[in-house]
This record gives C-alpha cells, sequence and structure tokens, in this order.
C-alpha cells in the first residue's frame, strides 16, 4: 500500500529482457532512502508496485511481468525518468491517499496548460474508468496522488476528461512536469469508488 507521495525520481538505468516477455529493470535514485528496504519489498515506480529484488548502493533491481508491461506505460525503456515511493508503514503520514500500486488503465493527456501560479492538466480516461472519476475525488497519475477538479463526460465513447491543478511543488517534486499532449499516463482510480460499485453490484446480484 501506498499514499501517492513520491519521495524520489530515479531513472532506468538497465533494461535487461527475461523469458517470456517480462523485463528487469536496474533503477537509480539519489533522495530514496534504500537503507531500510530489504529483497522482497515493494516500491511503486510510476504508480507500479514492483517487488525489488536486488539491492547495490543508490540502486535497486526490480522485475517485470509481460502482463504488468501490456497494461501500463512508462517502464520500458532505459534513460526514463520515473516517480519513486516506498510500501506504507502503519506510523506513516498519509498525506495523499490510499493507493495499491495496481494500475487500472492507461489515459492520455488532452492537455497541459500554465495559468501563471500553477499548471492546468486535463486527461482522458478509458470508459472503464470514467465512472469512478468524481470532482473532489482522489486519482493516481503515474504514482502522484491527485485532486479531480472536473469531471467532462465523452457521451461518443463512454469516456471522460478530467482535469487536475498541479502546483509548483509537485512539478519539480515528480515526473509531470515532463507531460506533454498525447503523452501516456499510468492511472488509478480511488479505492473507495471501486469497493462502492462492488456493494452496489453486490445488492443488485441478491435482488
Amino acid at each position: 500500500m501506498f499514499t501517492g507521495i513520491i519521495a524520489d525520481v530515479g531513472s532506468i538505468k538497465r533494461v535487461k529482457p527475461r523469458e517470456g516477455g517480462g523485463l528487469r529493470l536496474k533503477i537509480k535514485t539519489d533522495r530514496l532512502d534504500l537503507s531500510d528496504v530489504a529483497l522482497g519489498d515493494s516500491i511503486a515506480v510510476n504508480g507500479v508496485c514492483l517487488t525489488v529484488v536486488k539491492l547495490a548502493d543508490q540502486t535497486f533491481s526490480v522485475e517485470v511481468s509481460k502482463l504488468t508491461l501490456d497494461c501500463t506505460v512508462g517502464l520500458a525503456d532505459a534513460g526514463l525518468r520515473v516517480n519513486l515511493e516506498k510500501a506504507l508503514r502503519l506510523a506513516d503520514r498519509l498525506g495523499g491517499h490510499l493507493v495499491s500500486g495496481h494500475v487500472d488503465g492507461v489515459g492520455s493527456v488532452e492537455a497541459f496548460a500554465d495559468l501563471g501560479e500553477s499548471w492546468k492538466l486535463s486527461l482522458r480516461a478509458p470508459n472503464n474508468l470514467a465512472k469512478y472519476l468524481a470532482t473532489k475525488g482522489s486519482v493516481t497519475v503515474n504514482g502522484v496522488s491527485l485532486t479531480v477538479n472536473e469531471v467532462v463526460p465523452v457521451k461518443k465513447t463512454g469516456e471522460a476528461v478530467f482535469s487536475l491543478n498541479l502546483i509548483p511543488h509537485t512539478l519539480a517534486m515528480t515526473t509531470l512536469g515532463d507531460l506533454c499532449a498525447g503523452a501516456r499516463v499510468n492511472l488509478e482510480v480511488d479505492l473507495i469508488a471501486r469497493y462502492v460499485e462492488r456493494m452496489r453490484a453486490a445488492e443488485v446480484e441478491l435482488g
């Protein structure tokens, strides 16, 4: 479990193919404290929960399955900058919201506008995720916990375009400032929204 508060922006230093179409990534970090990380621990990389299989100085290695690669973005190329967060401890502050690290889908950037004191990021969510987005609700974009400002349904496709307000600190501490129109991003919807939907579906099933 994570909070969506990014601890460092690292970089993928090496990508090694694995049998079955997966990859082994070696990731470099400057500010993420790895002193309390052990083999088998989880670290979110661009919002994807991955298991540490090797540690060396300020680098760690993770293995990514083909299934994960097929439903996420931003993990397959050396040189890419990635958002990093260690798993939540019970004593930690919950500065963002509860994030599982299981990406629900991939969205795309519609627009990224400079408003002066902040930036407006507009994203298009696929139709299977549109119903989970709500104004003032939470969403995770490439591992970053953010608050939804507005949701506009796209009636023809069932998709939704939603907007987020990003302050300079968020842009400085994450990779979101690298985004541009057309870029694809990992999306994880709010856990509570998913549980509410499941409970409602169960009521219908039970009559």
